[in-house]
């Protein structure tokens, strides 16, 4: 076999993939991180990125296709997956997939969204196609060959999220199986992202590159070749394709392996804590501090974090609350806990009982813990100011696939997030639905569950 076919055994998954019934256990995760992404989206329609896209797609002209979920929005099916995205990054509230290197949920749930409404697909093809986007966006960033989160001259958040979302709306789409080859071309043409995202001091832009440009060129390359559109073959791998421009230790056979067997939404994490991934085992052993010892912040002398050491300068005294370390243990130790509310209060960075405490912080950098699995272990010591010393290592992080959050723990996030929007009736209603979205024929008959009256 050449390697240009691997582009369209690729291609032949995501044709199908809308079509192929899901085991159980996938479809159950597929439906939890749906409902968890679109709590990000319906809390982040009112945080900065989130607003900033609703005014842009609300200024924008174009057939009424798909709507925004926590707005009165009704837009084309393009606009809709953007600004969705935009919503779903808005913080760090969305999933992420520690493999792929990508945050999935972000990008792919709000282009199937869009494109299953657009289209009138059923509950059960939307999980099946929000499956296939995982599946297909992990692979493409894993077959690149980085070795290690930093290298590499392209960002995988942006490059997984771009073919994630891609997939997921191809095969919503009614694509056939040359089609959905030429959509993975759309998708290497439009590839990009630099890792300078890093220096986003308002999550803007860290939006429009984790979610928002993969969602948009997604819907965009399916919606462009079902108008008949063609594309090019084989733009996966061999000369001139996506793994030749991108790849720094390129595998082409990951980008297949294990497809219809192994499902990467499996592998992919749903957060606990609405804050940077990276602080998420920090908060874990924090907060089981303060249940089993009764810690304040007026009990603590000294406070060091070890963390990974190719993670802590993501959320190193970063300038954004949700995404600093030093911030968000200090927050919990006052307040007994972190809340989506305190962890987005920027006003609290200057809070002098809060910077008093983040003095007495120490992150420590740890080759150990980089490499040591489950990946992202985190450990607090707390030197007490009666002269005890408490430690706590969390291993596996709640959420993630060695640790996963139950179906409440997911419901009780999700009512968090969403009830502040839509209130706690129609936040229940909601729920409910997600519970039995095999049941729904036809997405478009949603459309009042997700919208709110007025326009944010």
């Amino acid at each position: 076999m050449t390697e240009p076919n691997l582009t369209a055994r690729v291609a032949a998954h995501i044709s199908a993939s809308a079509a192929t019934p899901l085991p159980e256990t996938v479809k159950i995760r597929a439906r939890l991180h749906l409902l968890d992404s679109l709590a990000a989206i319906i809390s982040g329609t009112g945080l900065r990125a989130g607003r900033r896209a609703i005014a842009f797609a609300k200024s924008q002209s174009g057939p009424m296709q798909a709507s925004v979920p926590g707005t009165a929005l009704i837009t084309t099916a393009i606009d809709a997956a953007f600004t969705g995205a935009m919503c779903a990054h808005a913080d760090e509230t969305d999933d992420s997939h520690l493999g792929g290197r990508f945050h999935p949920g972000c990008a792919i749930v709000p282009a199937a969204l869009a494109m299953a409404e657009h289209r009138g697909r059923s509950g059960t093809e939307l999980l099946r196609a929000i499956a296939c986007g995982y599946d297909i966006g992990a692979r493409a960033t894993m077959a690149l060959g980085f070795s290690s989160p930093r290298s590499g001259t392209h960002s995988t958040h942006c490059l997984g999220a771009n073919f994630g979302a891609a997939a997921a709306a191809a095969a919503l789409a009614g694509l056939d199986a040359l089609q959905a080859e030429h959509v993975m071309s759309y998708a290497t043409q439009q590839a990009s992202g630099i890792a300078y995202w890093n220096r986003d001091s308002e999550h803007v832009e860290k939006a429009f590159d984790f979610g928002g440009m993969g969602a948009r060129n997604g819907v965009f390359g399916a919606l462009f070749v079902a108008s008949g559109a063609s594309g090019c073959t084989g733009a996966l791998t061999g000369e001139f394709s996506y793994l030749s421009a991108f790849g720094e230790n390129p595998n082409p056979e990951a980008l297949v392996e294990g497809l219809g067997t192994r499902y990467e939404i499996l592998a992919a994490s749903i957060k606990k804590w609405c804050v940077g991934s990276p602080i998420q085992a920090a908060l874990d052993s924090v907060t089981t501090l303060i249940a089993s010892e009764n810690i304040r912040a007026k009990d603590v002398a000294k406070l060091r974090v070890t963390m990974p050491d190719d993670r802590l300068t993501i959320v190193d005294n970063r300038d954004m609350p949700d995404v600093c370390l030093q911030h968000l243990l200090a927050l919990a130790l006052i307040d007994g806990g972190v809340t989506f509310a305190s962890s987005h209060d920027v006003t609290r960075m200057k809070d002098p009982a809060i910077l008093d405490l983040r003095s007495r912080i120490t992150a420590i950098p740890s080759a150990e813990l980089t490499v040591a699995r489950p990946a992202r272990q985190a450990i607090v010591e707390i030197d007490t100011r009666d002269g005890r010393q408490l430690r706590h290592r969390t291993y596996a992080v709640l959420g993630t696939p060695d640790n996963p959050m139950t179906e409440n723990q997911v419901e009780a996030k999700a009512r968090d997030l969403i009830a502040p929007v839509m209130g706690d009736a129609e936040t229940e209603r909601l729920i409910k639905t997600m519970r039995g979205i095999d049941d729904v024929e036809d997405i478009r008959s949603l459309r009042p569950q997700l919208m709110v009256g007025t326009a944010v």
